[in-house]
This record gives C-alpha cells, sequence and structure tokens, in this order.
C-alpha cells in the first residue's frame, strides 16, 4: 500500500493503517530500535510506542516521506528508552558507530555549542548530498541507522574489511568538509 494510502487511513482513525505501517516497515523500524537497543523485547515494544506515537501525530501532520518519519520516531523513542534502561553500559553496534564519528563532531557543552551543533548538522547534510547513493546508503545505515559492519558487508555483497574501509574514508571525507566549512573539531 502507498504511504499517501496509509496517511488517509490514519486520517480516517483507520485501525487498519497501524497493520499496514506495520508490514511496509516493520521490519526496518525493528532493526533500528534493535541497533540501538541491543534486546529484541525492547525493540519491538519501541516498535509499537513508535506507532502509536505516529497515531497520536497524525493528523494534523501529513508527514513525506511517512517512512523517513517513522524511522525518526523509531529512533527517538529507542534512544529514550536505552537512556532510561540505563543502557549505556551495553556494547551495540550504535555505539561502536557512534565511537567512530567522535573524531567528526564537536562536544556540545554550552548554548553556543548546541548551535553549532544545529550548523553542523546542516553542514553534514550539505556533505551528504555530495556523496555517491551507495555511500550516502552506508553512512546513513551505520550511522544513523547504527547497523553492525558485518549487516553493511551483506547489503553490499562484499567483505567487513571493505566496507570499514569505506567508512573511514568517508568519515575523513566529512572531517575535511567540516574543517573547510569551519567547524573546530
Amino acid at each position: 500500500m502507498e504511504d499517501s494510502h496509509i496517511i488517509d487511513l490514519l486520517f480516517e482513525r483507520s485501525e487498519e493503517a497501524v497493520g499496514e505501517l506495520y508490514v511496509r516497515y516493520g521490519a526496518l523500524c525493528r532493526r533500528i530500535a534493535m541497533n540501538i537497543l541491543g534486546d529484541e523485547r525492547d525493540a519491538e515494544e519501541c516498535v509499537s510506542d513508535s506507532l502509536l506515537a505516529l497515531w497520536n501525530a497524525v493528523p494534523p501532520l501529513r508527514p513525506d516521506p511517512l517512512g523517513a518519519y517513522l524511522c525518526r520516531i523509531v529512533r527517538n523513542q529507542a534512544l529514550k528508552r536505552r537512556r532510561d534502561n540505563g543502557a549505556e553500559k551495553r556494547r551495540s553496534s550504535y555505539d561502536l558507530a557512534l565511537e567512530e564519528l567522535a573524531d567528526c563532531l564537536p562536544d556540545r557543552e554550552t548554548p553556543e555549542d548546541a548551535l553549532q551543533a544545529r550548523e553542523t548538522a546542516r553542514y553534514m547534510n550539505a556533505f551528504l548530498e555530495t556523496l555517491d547513493p551507495e555511500s550516502r546508503a552506508l553512512f546513513i545505515r551505520r550511522y544513523w541507522q547504527g547497523d553492525s559492519v558485518q549487516n553493511l558487508a551483506d547489503f553490499l555483497g562484499t567483505g567487513r574489511h571493505n566496507v570499514t574501509v569505506r567508512l573511514s574514508r568517508i568519515r575523513e571525507k566529512l572531517k575535511k568538509y567540516l574543517i573547510k566549512q569551519g567547524v573546530s573539531l
């Protein structure tokens, strides 16, 4: 079922919309939640909470694209649950992905730093536009969705080493791009 039809069902408050969302995006949402939480039961609860949050947001919102909006809700719900559960002690693939990016991002401590972080996010989005589609997908799946290197290797049909080298090169390009834009790392 197309996203526009699902949104129409949400506006009609039809429970069929939730089922269609789950069919269309359930696997992706579970993968994102699982990558962040590392626990299947927590991931499933997170997806359910996210579907409820979407149900409550539409209407009045009419998200476009629907899938990206739902993925953002799932990611935010998973991060909140992770904080609430004290899961910082776990070493998920998401933790490893964040450690990899640490050298490319400024710390946020003061309001000025928070402002710089928003500016950095804008620069990162512009940087992603410069990448070829496969590299962009690799970056987003690793650093936004928290996919493991092995999952990415399977996705690309290549070895883990190839993926780690490509990610390293992308991070180095990002670092140079941000420095060129005046972001202090």
